[in-house]
């Protein structure tokens, strides 16, 4: 018993030293768990660094963001392959959209700032103007950076969190590289929440993996339903407004969400979804042109899964 009161004494004691490094100014939080919560789970300080939230006005979804996006810290979206980044692409703008809107409504005509590493646009593409603009972007105040290097994406990421003049900043990486690690992550996190300004990182083509982040959405592209007209009914044949399919696979939740959401460019909003009218065909596994998926490109040792069949052939003697 001795011996793990005094285990517990020393995780507390972490604890209190990694919140007074995070400049959370709450060291009496610590000492409040030790004697009210044997298992030191009591979050009032995270509660407190996140009361600046914004409701994406899908119930299940700020349910389980407890209000909505966090507006000083780190979010992640992820998409699990290349063909898939157009949706994750979609699904960022539309939150960085909204976190603009927020501060123009409060009279703040704040920028919205896009950092992609070099690869990732080769293999995703390049946002384009004009439809940015159709998706509610106001892109007379959008900055789109392009770097080469992951370790100048982070540099740059850094330094504009630093300076809180921006509605979101968007930091899109391709795969899991080793320079953006969890200590990495939870320095931009941190840089976040002191400059109270909401830090989008968007993994293309990644997988799951250790992050400082409060949240980790994983997106897919949905069936889009057919575009509405002004009388209530549907335009036969048409493609309506995008749709996503949203994996909540890092939360406080017991048990990770499956949502289904559509963005509305004209009312600058997300709208729920029914299932059935959201799930993509699936393709026959045992179909003839069949391909295996690839894996997410990872510049690890013993990160990245192993990719396509092996063929046997006869031997020669």
């Amino acid at each position: 018993m001795a011996e793990k009161a005094v285990q517990r004494e020393t995780v507390l004691s972490l604890r209190e030293t990694i919140a007074q490094i995070e400049n959370r100014r709450l060291p009496g939080v610590v000492r409040a768990a030790k004697t009210a919560d044997p298992a030191g789970f009591r979050r009032q300080g995270e509660e407190a660094s996140r009361n600046k939230i914004l409701p994406l006005g899908v119930p299940p979804l700020d349910d389980v963001l407890e209000g909505g996006l966090p507006l000083a810290g780190m979010t992640e979206i992820r998409n699990a392959e290349t063909r898939d980044a157009g949706a994750a692409a979609g699904f960022v703008t539309a939150l960085a959209v909204l976190c603009q809107w927020r501060k123009k409504e409060k009279g703040h005509l704040a920028p919205v700032l896009w950092i992609s590493q070099g690869l990732a646009s080769r293999e995703a593409g390049l946002p384009y103007a004009p439809g940015l603009k159709s998706y509610g972007l106001d892109i007379e105040r959008f900055l789109f950076v392009s770097i080469r290097t992951v370790k100048e994406a982070l540099w740059v990421a850094e330094t504009a969190l630093s300076v809180p003049v921006f509605a979101a900043v968007v930091l899109e990486i391709r795969g899991n590289p080793a320079c953006l690690a969890l200590s990495e992550s939870r320095r931009l996190h941190v840089r976040a929440r002191a400059g109270g300004v909401p830090l989008l990182v968007f993994r293309q083509a990644g997988e799951e993996e250790a992050s400082s982040a409060f949240f980790r959405l994983q997106i897919k592209p949905a069936s889009a339903g057919e575009r509405p007209l002004p009388d209530g009914s549907m335009l036969c044949g048409s493609i309506g407004h995008p749709a996503f399919h949203v994996l909540v696979e890092k939360s406080r939740a017991y048990a990770s969400a499956d949502i289904f959401l559509e963005w509305n460019a004209h009312d600058r909003r997300f709208y729920p979804i029914e299932q059935h009218q959201s799930v993509a065909p699936q393709v026959d596994e045992q179909s003839a042109n069949s391909v295996d998926p690839f894996s997410a490109p990872v510049d690890r040792s013993s990160g990245a899964d192993q990719v396509g069949r092996l063929l046997a052939f006869a031997r020669a003697s």
